[in-house]
Order: structure tokens, then sequence, then C-alpha cells
């Protein structure tokens, strides 16, 4: 290897010679060249290179991460999510061009030489040692598409990026192995095929197509040859030679392409010397990745398709396998956003609720029978910027959401239904006094509750007795704790599981009397997915968000399906349609009634509110709409929303109108079937109101104990619409 300098250390040519010994001595090796089994590299050192023989010989190269399309119901692009930009494609749809372009700057011997050319790499030993430095590789394109490959396969992971191109002897030796099997396999023309697909061309592009479509906005099949020259030069170093940062650098990296093509013989001299006369012309299109690029407020459910997928294991065993799928991409999604639903919920959101008002905005409309989502949005809109956020106030905390609001009122129709199913008639009458201690012990599925809670009714004048109908469209909050109590929380707990009503948190539903004021956290899209059953015959179908997916193929993935469960009795359906048709139209939710076509829904204010709700439906969609502070800190009390003040906030005068707006544009010229309905008001539908005597006739079920009703020291009120209580008492 030559003598060391005076003083120590390796000559200029030993340092060249060191630089890319690997791949002489390696080739050598292949070559059945005998050379010494140690020397001034130490490739014979324990642990500095793996036996060659030992390497496994197969190669398995993954699927290449490309672009995932995730598309609306009726095929629009919502948004395209990547791990790394790539449109994969066949030589073919790649410009003769820019194939001729990479060869010649990176491999000129190409199509000469097998998977190692000694040639060129003992010309580049040579030049090195020359130049002092080392001014010249020797890796082929095959060899090149090995790296790229160990580099594809290291995904996001930086330790493992770190492995697959540390300069080391082991990693090149089996890259050279690698580079063997590739030729044998593949061929010149996959082989170039693959590489131009891999390859980094800056800007966050990878592969061709997609530098094409960064650089120039076209396809790569149109690439001109300077535009060709250009990208081609660009591989070596994306950083040095970028055009958009320093074109002046690209300009002269492009023009040594040219002349390196012309030398080849590839284009002549003439038109090289045209082509480099030519200014670089760019049409960059700037790189849109993610959820955040999503038009018409659909960033929020662009997120939550995301989150299925990782949540769901239709998608792969465990979070990591489906973390992996995700991130190598190449699908298309087709989701079930309607963009006319989606268009009306934001066009809502915007009319009553402005992005810089102290509290936000949610809502979420799904298909009743189907369980599709058709909308989702909310009032501040996705980013990280002032006003902004990346939180989807319309799910569960952990599909991306917060810990949820409490809904207050809107969970009255899901303690009706119990009792419906429980065979209480809705002609049951409670005392229902403006202020009453619940009753206690009250039984739940675990035993027996007990407690001094106190609540009371929106207004002094809500004084019963009242029967179901009344008493729902009032939102008097005495009857259904009456209700409650009298019928036991086992029942409600258990419908309200039925109907998918869980907690935002994932905790599971305390059972306790005060659920029926709705104190306990939940989600829009969870209340939404509930009211669709009282829309469905009292069947409940689970919400879905993705119809369809294809892989980079065209082949269909499965996907998750909606599983519908009878929740209630028909009958039970549409007694509660009765009843919340009567909110609607003449009740605490009449700012919310649609024209044209039957509706009905519940309003819904948290304790000292701090939320405040609409949650309704119709035969073709059910919706839920949430106002209130993200952060639980600020009560809805003399404030002003979309422009106008509101000394305190009612579940009618803001969520109520947004529903109506939202639900208006997203039904615009659909079908306005009939809700079914049972006729409460007629005494021959159901006969008798409380004890059923057969005529008609009765008293109340339920008398309060004594003390309920009175204004009594010892445990907490539930004040409410009002200012505080405890454990968040709702009307």
């Amino acid at each position: 290897m030559g003598k060391k300098r005076d003083g120590g250390g390796l000559t200029k040519a030993q340092q060249a010679a060191k630089f890319l010994g690997v791949s002489v001595l390696a080739g050598a090796v292949l070559a059945g060249i005998a050379l010494p089994a140690a020397g001034a590299l130490g490739l014979a050192a324990k642990g500095s290179v793996e036996g060659f023989d030992d390497i496994p010989s197969d190669l398995k190269a993954p699927p290449l991460s490309q672009r995932t399309v995730i598309q609306d119901a009726n095929g629009g692009e919502i948004a395209k999510v990547y791990s790394r930009d790539r449109t994969v494609v066949d030589l073919k749809d790649m410009s003769p061009y820019i194939q001729k372009a990479i060869v010649a700057i990176e491999d000129a011997r190409f199509y000469q030489h097998g998977a190692i050319d000694m040639k060129g790499i003992l010309r580049a030993v040579n030049k090195n040692a020359q130049s002092g430095g080392v001014s010249e590789g020797a890796s082929t394109l095959t060899q090149q598409y090995v790296k790229n490959v160990f580099i594809e396969e290291a995904g996001n992971d930086p330790d493992k990026v770190a492995q697959a191109t540390q300069q080391t002897i082991g990693r090149k030796v089996k890259e050279l192995k690698y580079a063997i099997q590739v030729e044998e396999e593949l061929g010149k023309r996959r082989i170039l095929q693959n590489y131009l697909n891999i390859t980094f061309f800056g800007q966050q592009a990878y592969g061709v197509e997609a530098a094409s479509q960064r650089y120039f906005s076209k396809h790569a099949k149109d690439l001109s040859l300077e535009e060709s020259a250009l990208l081609a030069g660009i591989v070596q170093s994306p950083t040095r030679y970028d055009p958009v940062n320093d074109p002046a650098e690209a300009t002269r990296r492009r023009n040594t392409v040219l002349q390196r093509m012309a030398d080849l013989k590839d284009v002549t001299q003439a038109q090289a010397d045209a082509a480099a006369k030519r200014p670089i012309k760019l049409a960059v299109s700037r790189p849109k990745n993610g959820c955040i690029t999503a038009a018409n407020g659909a960033g929020f459910f662009c997120d939550y398709v995301r989150e299925v997928f990782l949540n769901d294991k239709t998608f792969g065993k465990s979070h990591k396998a489906r973390l992996k799928r995700w991130n190598q991409g190449g699908m298309t999604i087709r989701t079930t956003l309607d963009p006319q639903t989606q268009q009306s919920v934001q066009a809502s959101m915007k009319k009553h609720v402005y992005d810089d008002d102290p509290v936000a905005s949610a809502a979420t409309i799904v298909e009743p029978g189907s369980g599709k989502i058709l909308g989702m949005g909310q009032s501040r809109p996705y980013g990280f910027g002032k006003n902004e956020t990346v939180m989807n106030l319309s799910v569960n905390h952990d599909m991306g959401g917060g810990a949820g609001y409490q809904p207050g009122s809107t969970f009255k129709p899901v303690v009706a239904a119990a009792a419906l199913d429980q065979g209480i008639s809705p002609y049951q009458e409670y005392s229902s006094p403006y202020r009453m201690q619940y009753p206690s012990p009250v039984q739940t599925c675990n035993g027996e509750w007990q407690g001094h809670d106190k609540t009371q009714n929106e207004n002094k004048s809500e004084v019963g007795p009242y029967a179901m109908k009344e008493a729902t469209a009032k939102s008097v909050n005495t009857y259904f704790v009456q209700l409650i109590s009298d019928m036991g929380v086992c029942p409600a707990v258990k419908m309200a599981e039925k109907m998918g009503i869980q907690r935002a948190d994932g905790t599971q539903l305390q059972e306790v009397p005060s659920m029926t004021l709705g104190v306990q956290e939940m989600s829009p899209l969870t209340m939404a997915g509930a009211y669709a059953a009282f829309a469905n015959g009292g069947n409940y179908c689970t919400p879905i968000a993705i119809a369809s997916i294809t892989d980079p193929t065209g082949k269909p993935l499965p996907v998750p399906k909606t599983s519908c469960r009878r929740a209630m009795s028909d009958k039970t359906a549409k007694t509660i349609n009765t009843l919340l048709k009567g909110v609607v139209e003449d009740g605490t939710g009449k700012e919310a009634g649609l024209d044209g076509r039957d509706s009905a829904g519940k309003t819904g204010t948290s304790d000292s509110r701090y939320a405040a709700w609409f949650v309704g439906y119709t035969p073709n969609a059910a919706g839920a709409v949430w106002v209130g502070d993200p952060m639980h800190k600020r009560k809805m009390f003399n404030i002003s929303i979309g422009g106008n003040f509101h000394d305190k906030v009612y579940g009618a005068d803001t969520p109520g109108p947004i529903w109506r707006d939202a639900m208006s544009g997203a039904l615009a010229n659909k079908p306005a079937p009939a809700l079914p309905t049972v006729a409460i008001d007629d005494p021959d539908t159901d006969k008798g109101h409380g004890n059923d005597d057969g005529k008609g006739k009765g008293k109340p079920k339920h008398k309060p104990k004594p003390g309920q009703g009175d204004n009594k020291p010892g445990g907490g009120w539930h004040f409410p619409d009002i200012l505080g209580g405890h454990n968040g008492g709702a009307w």
C-alpha cells in the first residue's frame, strides 16, 4: 500500500484508497483474487465486517412509500398524506431524456458492467489519489439503488437511517453482495426504473414523478432535455443543487450533465449547447402534505380517518404494523364524507361562531341506518396559529379529541327511551317540583346509590305534575330525576351502552342518578350516532368514516363495516320521535326547527353553562352541535358569540341555529320523509296515565319522599343552566 509519510499517517494515495478500498477489495473478493488476510484497511479485524458468506443472499425490497389520497364520498380529493412524497411510475412513463441523463451523470458504464464496475473503481482511486481528496465515487446505479432500499426500509427511524447510511466496510460489502443479486434478478431496465422511483430529488420529492411535479408541475414523461438534466444533477446533492434556493449552482450542475450526455453521444453537442443556453424555468408546486391542506374544514375529519386506520385491527394486528402500512401509503381512501354536508356544516359554523370567539363550536352529522359520517367540522380552523387547533372537538380522546363535554339535557331522551322500554308509560306523571332532593336509595346495576344531591328546574314557574311529553318539551329536570330514581339507574346505563354512548375520556359510565341530567362528558360524534338510532327505528349503527380503500395496484383492501344492533323497540323509537318533535315544534328547541321537513331534537346546557348543545335528526340525517370552551374554563354568561351578545347561553339560541342551518344545507334537494310517530295525546293509544287502570285514568306512580322539593341543608345542589351545582347538573 506504500510507505507512510514522515511523522506517520497515510499518503494521499492511501487516504483515497482507504475511502474507496471497500469497493476495490470487495470487488476483488468477488472476482476471486487472493488478497492478504489483513492489511491497512483491517478487513479481517474482528467485528469490522460481516463474513461475506454469512450475509443473507435474498434482498427483500420493501414496497416504496408513496402518497395516499384521501377522498370524499364523491371521489373529490380531501388531502394527500405521505411519509415520503412519491408516485411510482413505469419506465415507459419517464422521459427518455431523464433515463439517459441519470445514467450519464451517475453511472456512464451502467449498460457495460455488472453490479460492480471494476474499471470505474480503479479510475476513481487513481483520480482521487491525484487530487489528494475524494473527487469521484465509484458506486454503480445498482449499488446506489440497494443503498436506497436500506434507507427506505429504515423508514422514519433515525437510528435505522443512520445504520443504513453509515460509512463502514460491513455495510459496503453487504451493499455489494445484494447488488449482485439485483443485477441477476431484475436486469438493467428494471434496475433503472426502480432507481428513478426510489431516489431523492430534494424538496421532499422522492422519485422522478414527484420531482417532475414539484419543480415543473408536469408528469415525468413530459420532461424536456434541459429539465431532465436539471433533475439528474440534483441527485448527487439535493441541497447544494436545489434550483429553488440556488438556481445559479443548479444551472452549473445541469450544464455539466448536458455536456456529459453529449460526450456519451446521448444527444448531439448542438443539442446540449442549445439546452445549456436556456435559463431554468421552474413551475414549482409546493408540497401539500397532510390534513392541514384539506378544504372546507375537513382537516379534522381527515385526522379522524387516520386515527381509525391506526386503531382498527382490520388494517393490521398491531399498532406498529398499522403505522408501518400507513407510512408506506400508496392508497386511495374513499371516505363517507358528503361534500354538500361538509360545506354546509362549515358555512353554519362560520355564520354563528367566529374563530376568535372566546368559545368554540363543533358539529358532526351521521346517516341513520348506515353509520356513515357525512360531515364533521368546527369553528376554530385546523392549524397551529392563533385561534387555531389540531384537536378534533367532535370525537373521543383516544381518537384525537379532548375529554368531551357534558351533554346536559340532550341525555334525557336516552333515559326516556330506557323507561319506555321498561314498560313505563309516556303518560307517567311525577310531581316535578321546582326544586328537590334526589330520592335515595336508587337501584344501580351493582347495588344502590345513596346520596343527598339536589336539583332544580330552569324556571320557578316549572312546577308539575308533568307527564313525559310536556316534561321533555320543557326539559324539566325534576321530572327526569324522579323518573330515573323510580326506574333505577341500570336500565339507563344499559340503554346508553346499546346506543353506543360512552364517555369521551374512555372511562366507564358512572352509575349515578345525575346521569339523567347529562353530567358525564360525551363527544358530538357519540351523541349524533346515538340519536341516529331514534331515526332508525331503534336500531343503532356504529359510525364509520371509510367506505373503501385500494392499494397502489388498485386492489381493494378490507375496511371496517358498520355494525347495527337493536337498542330499543320500534314503538319506543316512535314514541321518542313524538316527544322530540314536540321539542322543536313548541318546546325549548323551536329555534332549531326545519322548514318543510320532519325533524326532532333536544337542547342541552351543562351545569354553570360550560357547554350548550343541540342534538337532533331527520329520517335521513342525525347531527350534534356543541358550543363551549374546549378547556372547560369559560362560562357562557355575558358573552359575545358570532357577533351576538348573550346574558347566558341556552342550547336553543346558539347550537340550535347552527344545527338548523347545517342540516338545511346538508339536506337541500334531498327527500323529506316523515318521522314515524305515535299519538301520545290520544288516550286510546296508551290507556292510562301513571298506574294503568285501563280507563285512561290513574295517579302518578311516584310520590316524592318527605323533604323532596324542600330547600334544606345538606348535599350539593344541581343548578343546571344557572350558577354552579354538584356533579354538573344540566337542564
